[in-house]
Order: structure tokens, then sequence, then C-alpha cells
């Protein structure tokens, strides 16, 4: 990513943080808490989806703002049993919500953090460890479904590792939101991956 596209993508994250701000201060708020599954296709290359699952945080700040945390988790060996994969990505997210009603249509873009900690093993006894961490934006459409005064059903598709620019490793203007492709081309939007996310959120 260019340092040029990199300012603009931090602009415009900024512009974002300073809106949340103002209606944070302008409305009444409400907590929500829940579970979430999430199936999450790493590679743009492959039609392969992982399973993982988490919890979500959620704030109201206003009736068309939503700010949003999300933490999963998943562990696994490999296929020959001599590594432990472990997966803990955050995820922080603002919603815009066009109107609120029973079926509430939203916007959501954030920022995420990645790590993943492999553990050499012999004998079932860790021999060794490491750690990588990635940091990435993110941004897609979902769909909130009220059951209730206090709790909802959501479902998002998200794409992941979205860039500002073509890097020569991602896939150019692979963010096809409708009505939006003049801003998509004009921002040379591109991504690595995409997951599909659901869960239930209970406000207090």
């Amino acid at each position: 990513m260019s340092h040029r596209a990199r300012r603009r993508g931090t602009a415009i994250l900024g512009s974002l943080c300073l809106l949340l701000a103002s209606a944070a201060g302008a409305g009444a708020q409400s907590v929500g808490l829940g579970p979430r599954l999430s199936f999450v296709r790493a590679d743009i290359h492959t039609e392969h989806a992982t399973r993982v699952s988490g919890g979500v945080l959620r704030l109201r700040t206003s009736p068309k703002t939503t700010l949003e945390v999300s933490f999963d988790y998943r562990s696994h060996l490999n296929e020959t049993l001599t590594e432990r994969i472990k997966d803990y990505p955050i995820q922080g997210s603002l919603l815009l919500h066009p109107a609120r009603a029973v079926v509430s249509p939203y916007l959501v873009m954030g920022i995420g953090w990645y790590s993943q900690k492999i553990d050499a093993l012999q004998d079932d006894q860790v021999i060794a460890s490491t750690t990588t961490r990635k940091t990435g934006y993110h941004a897609g459409l979902g769909t909130d479904i009220s059951i209730g005064r206090h709790a909802a059903i959501h479902v998002d598709y998200r794409y992941t590792f979205i860039g500002f620019g073509h890097d020569a490793d991602t896939a150019p203007a692979a963010v096809p939101i409708p009505g939006l492709r003049w801003l998509q081309d004009r921002l040379g939007l591109s991504h690595k991956g995409s997951m599909w996310t659901t869960g239930v959120t209970v406000y207090f």
C-alpha cells in the first residue's frame, strides 16, 4: 500500500470516528452482548471457509449508529498432528443503519487485529511457539432482525484486509457494493479475504 493511499484510508477512518463521537453525545445508549459464529475465507484464491466462534459487544450510540467489538477463537491441530494452531481475531466496527425497523440493514466498516499462535508439538508436548499478528480494514453489508424489544439476530458479509490502491497481492476492484462503484474505483479498493458472521445480541 502506498503512503498516500494509507493516509487516505486513515483520514476516512478518522472522519468516521468523529461522526461516531458526535452521535454518541447526541442520543441514548444501550449495550448488547451475545455469541456469534463466523465462516472465514482467509484467501481469495480458495473456496475453503473456516468456522470460528466467539462473542460480540455492541453499543448503540444513536438510532443510526452502533459501535461493535468482536472476539473469536479457534484451535486445531494440523494434519500431521505436529502443530497446534490457535487464532485470535479481534474486530472493531462501526455499523451504520439507514433506518431502524424490525428488519434493519446496515453498512459495517472497521479494523481488525488478527493473531495466530503455532505450537510445535513432540510427544504431545510444546517444544517451540511462534506468534504472528496482522492488522487490516474490513467492510460489508448486514441485517439486524429484532426478536422482541431487547434482542436481535444479525447476519452480515464482510470483506477483510481491504486495501486502498492496487497492491500486487490483492484483487483490484473486489468490493462490489451496489451504487458505490465510483468510490471503489476512485480509491482503488481491494481485499484479501471475506467472512460471513451471524449471532444473537441481547441488549440491556
